[in-house]
């Protein structure tokens, strides 16, 4: 299946995780700037970390119109969050829910939810049904989970 993803990153840790998935993947990746590259894809990924209180990474948020305004009609979306689940505990991963609930309605279909248990956390716009929308990784708290989480979702999806 052809996939493409679309990454914000500040610290480089969004970007190297999409950059690996899209390895194991075989998948095209962008910055999120390059979200206009969508319609050319039948699977998007859509990753970002999430700053402050629970805001959506800058790149996203200079990109949030204009994936609002595509077509996703019929295409199978996934996502990545990237976020410190002890230090931000109550607005944990929130960038990929704030990113979900706006393309929500638009004839998309989820993939690639993942189960919340191994993490610590008090409140998430991520989780939607007792889920996650999609791969949530910690790398400040969990780091070596991360390789055998992003090759659990990897599977999940299948190529």
């Amino acid at each position: 299946m052809k996939t493409g993803i679309f990454y914000g990153s500040t610290t480089g840790n969004t970007e190297r995780i999409a950059k690996r998935v899209g390895e194991l993947l075989g998948a095209d990746v962008f910055e999120a700037v390059d979200i206009g590259k969508a319609d050319d894809y039948e699977r998007i990924i859509l990753a970002s970390s999430t700053w402050g209180m629970g805001d959506l990474q800058d790149s996203w948020i200079a990109s949030l119109d204009e994936l609002k305004a595509k077509n996703l009609s019929g295409k199978k979306v996934a996502f990545i969050g990237v976020g410190d689940q002890a230090s931000f505990g109550d607005s944990f991963v929130d960038a990929i829910g704030i990113l979900y609930e706006e393309i929500a309605g638009k004839g998309i279909s989820l993939v690639g939810t993942t189960s919340t248990e191994g993490y610590t956390f008090s409140a998430s716009k991520a989780v939607v049904d007792g889920d996650f929308v999609g791969l949530v990784l910690d790398e400040n708290n969990q780091p070596e989970l991360t390789e055998q989480r992003i090759s659990d979702w990897v599977a999940l999806l299948g190529k």
